[in-house]
């Protein structure tokens, strides 16, 4: 039985409640002005996988929108291991589960400036790692779409502060199923330049060499800087710059990383095969290098519950 089919405990602003006691008001600034910052950390083997970096990058993003947890680094990771410790009984053996971060600002204070700071609202929970609507694109890629919609310029709103303000990602992702309903968006910025996806990054493979956007429009993330660390083990040349659509259409292999799935192929973009419409090799290879690095075989625990289902 998964964590989500179970009653778990959630970590609310000083209390370990029951799931069915989470509750905030309807006057937070996480639901009045989507005012609230967030970080996903999944587990391989039961154990959570670079939480000190989710952990620092929550932080970074804390300080930015000038929101004060009342918690020390240190104290909110012995939180969340409490958290996660206390759900694992209703994990199974062979699955994992998300540790899910959302701290907002607090109750909303009408009045000049809704940005004071009051008592920070703080949500940690455990969700079963389902992982069926993505396995199959291990073995046949997933068909990758630009959106109508442009990324939200860093001027505005840097990608870097991993936020719950997600109606432009959730726009673009329902904007590319009006063109295949299985879709994974692509995200161009305000120059026709790649960004992101609506929960990771692209990269591509060009010529032996693995390429990804900078992150002057991209978040920063965890799942890519793992892609790149892999990728300097293999001796794959890395190299972060700017990219176009051409270098989508024209790549010999594209695939997104994120956490839940490491690493997704896409064998299709905008409707044309990306080189001959199969996983690449490179992809293959960084995929298996992530799975001997964690201990679990990542293709494998996604296709073991499509068998169970």
């Amino acid at each position: 039985m998964s964590v989500a089919s179970k009653s778990r405990l959630v970590y609310l602003s000083g209390k370990m409640v029951p799931e069915g006691e989470a509750k905030i008001s309807i006057f937070d600034s996480a639901v009045m002005l989507g005012d609230c910052v967030t970080e996903s950390t999944r587990t391989f083997a039961h154990q959570p996988f670079r939480l000190t970096d989710h952990i620092d990058r929550l932080y970074r993003s804390l300080k930015i929108t000038r929101i004060d947890v009342g918690h020390s680094r240190k104290e909110l990771t012995q939180i969340t291991r409490d958290v996660l410790d206390a759900n694992m009984h209703a994990l199974n053996a062979a699955d994992d589960c998300w540790i899910v971060h959302n701290i907002s600002r607090g109750l909303l204070k009408h009045g000049p400036s809704p940005a004071q700071q009051n008592t920070a609202t703080v949500m940690i929970f455990t969700d079963h790692m389902d992982l069926r609507g993505w396995a199959k694109y291990y073995t046949d890629g997933c068909h990758a779409v630009t959106s109508m919609s442009r990324a939200v310029p860093a001027q505005s709103l840097d990608a870097r502060i991993k936020n719950r303000s997600r109606l432009a990602y959730t726009m673009a992702d329902t904007e590319a199923r009006l063109v295949d309903p299985d879709a994974q968006c692509v995200l161009l910025d305000i120059h026709g330049n790649i960004a992101e996806n609506k929960g990771g990054n692209l990269c591509v493979v060009t010529d032996g060499e693995l390429r990804t956007p900078t992150t002057e429009n991209s978040l920063a993330g965890i799942s890519r800087q793992t892609v790149l660390e892999l990728s300097g083990d293999l001796g794959i040349p890395v190299r972060e710059s700017r990219l176009q659509m051409y270098d989508l259409y024209t790549a010999d292999e594209v695939f997104f990383t994120s956490t839940p799935y490491c690493i997704m192929p896409a064998t299709r973009f905008n409707g044309l095969p990306v080189s001959d419409g199969k996983v690449g090799p490179v992809t293959k290879q960084l995929l298996d290098a992530w799975s001997k690095r964690v201990g679990v075989d990542i293709v494998s625990q996604a296709q073991r519950q499509i068998d169970r289902q």
